[in-house]
């Protein structure tokens, strides 16, 4: 019975985020522009509790002065993710929780028109502002996608990297979030996001008296949590930095991580990967992977140009994936 009800929290928890994302939605579609922020209280966001610590005051004016004034408002956040990720030109982008739109626009703006930005939401009402959003902006490079984060609708090692932005925190299954992040990203892909996480000394219970689930508090990671799942999803080079404070103990955060290059079979003969294209059947040395999954050097890697448009999931003819 005890898991009965734990599922029946879990799927109450995930009504009451869809329904608060939702209203905040279309109180933005709207031109309600009273409240804007995070997770919590009043305005666009219908009861979501809004203060410094989150929304477009994180974004340098420069980031959202060319963005559409309805991305900008929805922006929900407690970070700039497209910042701390480092994106570069052709690399492929995933934001988990894109919300309004606004991280996935400025990464399609960060990796130019080689690269590409994909967006996963389950509100709806969300995924119709990021569009409409997109369209205004006149920006081609992006998708959107409906789907829980817990399942992204992406292929295996699709994007080189994963961003999100103070969306982990409203996850009931977190342990599943950090595996979707690692199941798409290719070897050497890295996350760079934003999420509030916890002083280590801060229970679960100290964490609720802080703030709601909905107002990305309660279900906040401690720092040390936060590592021992990124290291059990398989990520390496972890680091949770705590970037301001947003309820006592608590914090905006910057989390970044790698998913690393798997080594040589050493069985394998020298100078030899042990990914084959199954296509083929060729494949490339380890070294030439490595460059291969460098976004400058795909077409001398995998092959014609139409194999490297970047408009949707790496081709098998690519040994490097």
């Amino acid at each position: 019975m005890q898991g009965v009800s734990d599922m029946t929290d879990s799927s109450r928890t995930v009504e009451l985020v869809r329904s608060r994302y939702a209203a905040a939605a279309v109180a933005v579609a709207r031109g309600d522009d009273s409240g804007s922020g995070c997770c919590g209280g009043g305005g666009a966001a219908a009861s979501i509790e809004v203060d410094e610590s989150f929304g477009a005051d994180l974004y340098a004016p420069s980031d959202t002065d060319a963005l559409p004034e309805r991305a900008v408002l929805a922006s929900l956040g407690c970070g700039n993710p497209t910042a701390v990720a480092d994106l570069r030109a052709g690399e492929r982008v995933l934001d988990l929780g894109s919300g309004g739109g606004i991280d996935v626009l400025l990464s399609a703006r960060r990796v130019g028109p080689s690269g590409f930005a994909w967006g996963v939401d389950m509100t709806t009402e969300m995924l119709e502002l990021a569009r409409a959003n997109a369209d205004a902006a006149g920006v081609t490079n992006v998708e959107f996608l409906q789907g829980r984060i817990e399942a992204v609708p992406l292929a295996d090692a699709a994007v080189d990297v994963v961003i999100s932005n103070c969306v982990v925190n409203l996850s009931v299954d977190k342990a599943a979030v950090l595996g979707e992040m690692h199941r798409v990203l290719v070897a050497g892909g890295r996350i760079g996001i934003s999420d509030v996480v916890a002083e280590d000394d801060v229970s679960p219970d100290e964490r609720a008296e802080r703030g709601s689930y909905v107002g990305c508090v309660a279900g906040a990671l401690s720092r040390s949590e936060y590592l021992a799942g990124l290291t059990a999803a398989g990520f390496t080079q972890a680091s949770v930095e705590f970037t301001h404070e947003v309820a006592p103990g608590m914090h905006g955060a910057i989390i970044r991580a790698t998913r690393p290059i798997p080594t040589a079979d050493p069985a394998e003969p020298a100078g030899r990967s042990e990914v084959v294209d199954p296509a083929s059947g060729a494949c490339c040395s380890s070294a030439a992977r490595t460059s291969c999954c460098e976004p400058q050097a795909k077409t001398a890697c995998c092959g014609s140009s139409a194999d490297t448009a970047l408009t949707g999931p790496a081709p098998t003819s690519c040994g490097c994936r």
